[in-house]
């Protein structure tokens, strides 16, 4: 068992976080989904953009360290798109963290994070969230990290309520990712 936070996209906290929440429950994982905007959800990329702004980029970061304040040091850090972000501004401050897991984004590993840092990334291919050439430049940047793309899968493929949703895609997903897990430090 590990400890996980999974910080949802622009969209807001919605089924899908909370389903990936469920999933890594039943697999036997202590699991937290902030909602970083107290409510709010948005339909549309758009509209979730336009709500982030509205929320403001602060304030999710300061929802953000709040909500991990009182979890293990070495809880896994998980971001779904938007979510990546949010992994990227709280990991400076949870050096201890057991591992990072990004779905749908790319975020800056920073330099002060400790070396073998367990990274494990999941893009579609193409994304234009994470162009391949971003998500090539990334790789170069992050070695040790494993990163896996999906051909022809659209941004959210994870999600069954949204249009570039690809099943076989997510299934496999879910199977790296849970294998991920695994290979990380239990929690007492």
């Amino acid at each position: 068992m590990v400890n996980i936070v999974v910080f949802h996209s622009v969209l807001g906290l919605r089924p899908v976080e909370l389903g990936a929440a469920e999933r890594l429950r039943a697999a036997g994982h202590d699991v937290v989904t902030p909602d970083l905007y107290a409510g709010l959800t948005a339909a549309t990329l758009d509209d979730g953009f336009a709500l982030m702004d509205r929320v403001g980029w602060a304030a999710i970061s300061r929802r953000a360290a709040e909500a991990v304040r009182d979890l293990p040091p070495s809880t896994v850090l998980l971001g779904v798109s938007m979510g990546c972000g949010v992994v990227q501004s709280v990991l400076p401050d949870r050096p201890a963290a057991a591992g990072v897991l990004l779905l749908h984004a790319l975020a800056a590993i920073p330099a002060s994070a400790r070396d073998g840092l367990p990274v494990q990334v999941h893009v579609a291919d193409p994304d234009p969230i994470a162009p391949p050439a971003e998500v090539a430049a990334w790789r170069e940047a992050t070695p040790g990290a494993e990163v896996f793309t999906y051909p022809g899968a659209g941004h959210f493929y994870t999600d069954a309520e949204d249009p570039g949703y690809d099943e076989v895609a997510a299934a496999l997903t879910w199977r790296r990712a849970l294998g991920f897990l695994r290979t990380l430090p239990q929690a007492d």
